[in-house]
């Protein structure tokens, strides 16, 4: 559909409801009754990554958290309310740290350019693109976002892993799995970046491991010294990026 005005919203809305009734009769009166998602997305707030569209989810089957460049650090209560929420009240029982290809904020961080109050936010992208920079410099120019973005999602990952909300599900036996994926808006295909992490034990191997396969799929070695990556500093609860 085509938006020419905020009245148009309204009747796309419209639409939309009276489309599902009849394909559904009841959703609905179903829907809401009880929100009882397995899935919680934390994703980018490009309106081009709508997470129920993507995966093929209805309306209560995914808990959504978005932000400028799909970002979870300690300081961020919004980011860990929703996460705490999804996994203490909803029990939800996976969840998906989601970046995209061409991210405006990741592109922002890795190129140093100014947008404004969202440079504070971006920083944390910064902190990322700095400690991995031998690696994003042996990547080629044209894909060296793209791998940022992925390095991002396996940092914010483990950022997710360390809170103390995952800390205190994970002591208590609940079993939650978090997951590092991306999507391509080029193609509207999800990517599994292989890393996932289903306790405190598993953290650091999957981080290395992830980092690795970055690294390989990436770079285009021409006879130079290979990469080298630089240890993850370990990380405690509630500290954030390093």
């Amino acid at each position: 559909m085509t938006t020419t005005s905020i009245q148009d919203l309204f009747a796309h809305n419209r639409a939309w409801a009276a489309q599902m009734e009849r394909d559904r009769p009841g959703f609905f009166t179903s829907l809401v009754k009880q929100q009882t998602p397995k899935y919680m997305w934390i994703g980018c707030s490009d309106s081009r990554v709508p997470a129920n569209q993507i995966t093929g989810l209805d309306p209560g089957e995914v808990f959504v958290h978005r932000n400028v460049a799909n970002i979870v650090v300690s300081s961020d209560l919004n980011a860990l309310s929703a996460i705490q929420f999804a996994v203490d009240v909803l029990k939800v029982e996976d969840i998906m740290v989601v970046g995209h290809y061409g991210c405006g904020g990741v592109k922002a961080a890795l190129e140093n350019v100014r947008v404004g109050l969202a440079d504070n936010w971006i920083r944390n992208i910064k902190n990322v693109r700095d400690r991995h920079q031998a690696l994003l410099e042996a990547v080629p120019a044209d894909v060296r976002t793209d791998a940022l973005v992925e390095l991002n999602v396996a940092e914010q990952v483990i950022n997710v892993a360390v809170s103390t909300v995952m800390v205190d599900a994970w002591a208590r036996g609940q079993k939650v799995n978090i997951h590092g994926w991306a999507f391509g808006v080029h193609d509207g295909l999800l990517q599994d970046l292989g890393i996932t992490v289903s306790g405190e034990k598993s953290l650091e191997g999957a981080y290395k491991a992830a980092v690795q396969r970055i690294r390989h799929k990436w770079s285009r070695p021409a006879g130079g010294e290979p990469v080298t990556i630089e240890p993850r500093r370990n990380r405690q609860p509630g500290n954030g990026p390093a």
